[in-house]
């Protein structure tokens, strides 16, 4: 074994708009390398990334105490003082976050949690009761209703779960439906239409009415509607968690198809942690109002904060959300070196390999080497150390 020089770098949460050191990839290889390709312009251009959402100690509630809480914000308390002094629960307590351009920003948790509550304040829907939202660097909360219908109309789109189409109008009317309140010209709204249904794989549909349509296909109209004006920011609550399995993991893979070429900003709610995992470039977990813990999907397996988030990882393959760096890391003495390789080692593998090309070469030697494509730096550990490592993992999943 080489000399220790450093352990692989795995950050709690990267900077927003930066490629973390090692990426890691889930049992859904073809979705994962699909959002990683959408990735990887935004991560050359880090320098250049553009925060699209800042929510800033955002806190909501609802009846009657609002207005007395408001009025003692007014006069100088804090948000936590006043909510205690009037014995009030909060939907949104002292919630912030940003989202840079091109990343899937992914909030989950239970019913109850404030993740609605949340995109509802994102869009405008819903006003906070302290705190402030910016899209795009417009304050939302200080925006009239004439600005907040254009923030609205040029700048986000929203997906919703219950689809809410126009029953009484064609597949194309609807689609067009945000570029007619725009009163864009007629021709162009036909050619713009057009583009987006073959974007979702619907162009031979546009005559129909939405009662002749599947559940995926009228999800896959609202989604069409709300490409069509171009948004910078895209907003889907809950959009496929009243779909069959089968149409919601295509629907996921469109997602993330059209992340890719068209590098778009979402936000996206789910209660499904799997979901969040398998699109999420981060994470964040919610309860109470609360922001319990953000990171990447193997952040929040690896290093859960609390039992609320061990909870939601619990049923997780702990190896499906490792990539080959990430499992050489932890085996003690592992390192980075720029060193020959030792007699009888393996072929390389690539730090953001999945475990099945790392396992898979095994059983050919001695020694496995794991590769940093970007450092130039190679980790050789023995095969023995590496099968040690693997049955750590899984007995560290039954104790919990």
């Amino acid at each position: 074994m080489l000399q220790a020089i450093r352990p692989i770098p795995t950050p709690a949460c990267a900077p927003s708009g930066a490629e973390p050191p090692l990426r890691s990839v889930l049992p859904q290889a073809e979705a994962r390398r699909l959002r990683d390709a959408g990735d990887a312009q935004a991560a050359a251009d880090a320098s250049a990334a553009q925060e699209i959402v800042r929510i800033s100690n955002l806190g909501k509630v609802f009846g009657k105490p609002e207005a007395r809480i408001r009025r003692r914000l007014a006069r100088g308390e804090s948000f936590g003082e006043a909510v205690g002094h009037e014995q009030a629960r909060p939907a949104l307590d002292q919630v912030s976050l940003s989202m840079s351009r091109g990343e899937i920003y992914v909030i989950m948790g239970l019913s109850g949690s404030g993740k609605s509550t949340l995109v509802r304040c994102v869009n405008g829907l819903i006003s906070p009761t302290a705190g402030q939202v910016s899209v795009c660097g417009t304050p939302v909360g200080e925006c009239g209703p004439a600005a907040l219908r254009e923030l609205r109309m040029r700048r986000m789109a929203m997906v919703f779960q219950s689809f809410a189409l126009l029953p009484h109008m064609t597949v194309e009317k609807n689609v067009e439906f945000g570029l007619a309140l725009r009163k864009e010209d007629p021709a162009a709204r036909r050619r713009r239409v057009g583009e987006v249904l073959e974007m979702v794989g619907l162009d031979g549909w546009k005559s129909h009415r939405i009662h002749q349509l599947s559940g995926g296909m009228k999800q896959r109209v609202g989604l069409a509607r709300a490409l069509a004006t171009d948004p910078e920011l895209l907003i889907m609550d809950e959009p496929f968690s009243a779909l069959d399995p089968l149409i919601r993991r295509t629907l996921q893979d469109e997602l993330l198809r059209l992340q890719r070429e068209l590098k778009m900003t979402i936000l996206f709610v789910t209660h499904d942690f799997a979901e969040a995992a398998r699109i999420g470039s981060r994470i964040l977990i919610m309860k109470d109002g609360r922001a319990v813990q953000e990171g990447t999907a193997t952040d929040l397996v690896a290093r859960p904060c609390n039992d609320y988030v061990r909870a939601f990882v619990a049923n997780v393959d702990r190896m499906q959300m490792m990539c080959a760096g990430e499992l050489v890391a932890g085996i003690p003495g592992s390192q980075f070196t720029g060193a020959r390789l030792p007699r009888g080692a393996l072929v390389e593998v690539a730090a953001d390999a999945p475990l099945s090309q790392l396992l898979g070469v095994l059983r050919h030697g001695a020694f496995v080497s794991v590769a940093d494509g970007r450092s130039g730096q190679r980790c050789v550990v023995s095969c023995s150390e590496v099968f040690d490592r693997i049955g750590s993992l899984y007995a560290l999943g039954r104790e919990e």
